[in-house]
């Protein structure tokens, strides 16, 4: 079945996002006996700073944080409630796994009707054009769009498989034998029938409503785009000792050449102008000497450009 065209609009103010940083971590074993795998460094930031800037890069200030009981306050103590970046955030505590699509149950309320936006906490996302992927999707008026990326061990993964034109020909769950080497990245966009057929999903034999199931349905409607992030893009699923190390190494490489920073998020809640240049001057007096000249030089670089 082919995929419907989606009617594309200036970015739409009313989406909602919502961050997933709950589960025990155990791939991590033990450094999350103590501590949430989210809120463990990559580098010089927690894991949960790289996802969130994906949806502040999308445009996206309105965002719900589904964790744990236990770390719940760990996370509030992070970041508050978002104003001082702009941000509207909200915590929901999820009791035990259910499964992705579980999120749009428990957070019925916070969605209230409108698009909505899912990431993984433990995903981060890096590339030159990132900015716009993310802008087309939530400017889609209808439907549903989901990311993949190649891999060279895709049965770890949600797969996708494309026809030649784009168009979606099948989706599978963590298969023995993919049909071929698209894995889905922790990140859908959906729109506003998104809880509606979160309520129509079986749970899977494993006790859990599956997101794969859920973009299913979408595919069935006609109604599911895919974006490819071919070369330029990096993904990695920071929840193994090794990936761990992988993003970490990525972000130190990146900064210390270029000289700018991946997830800075007082840097991007001001280029995304969730706040105001005085705002993040007076944000900047709380911060290390270290944080502040990064920010001033990039206050700079911006004044030059505009003379």
């Amino acid at each position: 079945m082919k995929n419907k065209d989606h009617q594309q609009l200036p970015l739409r103010s009313d989406y909602r996002g919502i961050l997933l940083a709950g589960g025990n971590g155990h791939r991590l074993y033990p450094l999350t006996a103590a501590i949430n795998k989210h809120l463990l460094p990559v580098y010089d930031k927690p894991m949960i700073y790289y996802s969130l800037s994906v949806l502040m890069l999308a445009g996206i200030r309105t965002i719900e944080i589904i964790t744990t009981r236990e770390s719940l306050p760990s996370f509030k103590q992070l970041l508050g409630d978002g104003s001082h970046i702009g941000l509207t955030l909200s915590y929901r505590c999820q009791e035990q796994p259910g499964g992705l699509a579980e999120a749009f149950l428990l957070s019925e309320d916070f969605i209230q009707g409108a698009p909505v936006a899912l990431m993984l906490g433990d995903n981060l996302l890096y590339g030159n054009g990132l900015t716009d992927r993310l802008v087309q999707a939530t400017s889609a008026l209808s439907g549903a769009t989901i990311f993949s990326y190649p891999v060279h061990d895709p049965s770890r993964f949600g797969v996708v498989e494309l026809a030649s034109n784009g168009d979606i020909l099948s989706l599978e769950e963590k298969p023995q034998t993919p049909r071929s080497h698209l894995a889905v990245v922790g990140l859908y966009f959906y729109d506003e029938q998104v809880v509606e057929l979160a309520k129509q999903l079986q749970r899977s034999p494993r006790g859990e409503l599956e997101i794969t199931d859920l973009n299913q349905k979408y595919h069935e409607q006609g109604n599911l785009s895919c974006q490819t992030l071919g070369r330029g893009f990096t993904w990695l699923d920071a929840g193994t000792h090794d990936s761990l190390l992988e993003a970490s190494n990525l972000v130190q490489t990146v900064q210390n050449r270029q000289g700018l920073k991946i997830a800075c998020l007082e840097e991007i809640a001001y280029l995304k102008r969730f706040i105001s240049k005085n705002e993040l001057l007076t944000l900047m007096k709380n911060l290390p000497t270290c944080e502040q000249k990064y920010l001033h030089e990039r206050l700079q670089e911006e004044a030059h450009r505009v003379d």
